[in-house]
């Protein structure tokens, strides 16, 4: 299996499998841009991935090496945060701070299926919650005075009647092409 060297910012060099290492649209680009040949000797550099993190990232890439390449996004394609592997939720169940590297990783290196796991991961931590449970949740310090806050609820107050209303009215559209 041919192999490239991966170098984390703190300096530790990863032997890893070349098509595993493609996962990476940044890696393979750069692979494509620098004419590196596989089992080249040079050492590519990743300036803004640390090795506990690259070392996670590589992890994610191994298991998911055979996986589909994903597809460009539809924008007209509903969004579903409720499609987690359990690998990946397991995979997943890091600190907060981890969790966020490999978000910043994820999109640094080009990984899509891999930065969409792990912002689905945070879509699902703030799901359902108040702006005081998403506050507690992420540590978030409050710093809107008591008529800040009046104010900001005031100003949207439209979208919070929107949303009740869009929970009890759902129009069908199965009947709406019928003559």
């Amino acid at each position: 299996m041919p192999t490239i060297r991966l170098q984390s910012s703190d300096g530790e060099i990863f032997d890893t499998d070349v098509q595993i290492a493609k996962c990476s649209g940044t890696i393979k680009t750069m692979l494509e841009d620098l004419g590196m040949d596989e089992g080249d000797d040079e050492v590519v550099p990743l300036p803004n991935v640390n090795s506990a993190i690259l070392r996670k990232v590589l992890q994610w890439a191994t298991f998911h090496k055979d996986d589909p390449i994903p597809v460009e996004d539809d924008d007209s394609k509903e969004k579903r945060t409720d499609d987690i592997s359990s690998w990946d939720a397991d995979f997943l169940k890091v600190d907060q701070g981890t969790l966020f590297e490999l978000i910043l990783a994820a999109n640094y290196l080009d990984i899509k299926g891999l930065l969409d796991v792990t912002c689905k991961t945070v879509a699902n931590m703030i799901k359902g919650k108040t702006p005081e449970e998403i506050r507690k949740t992420f540590n978030i310090k409050n710093d809107f005075t008591p008529a800040e806050e009046e104010q900001v609820r005031k100003e949207n107050e439209w979208c919070e009647e929107n949303q009740a209303h869009a929970r009890f009215y759902r129009p069908s559209t199965r009947n709406a092409f019928r003559g």
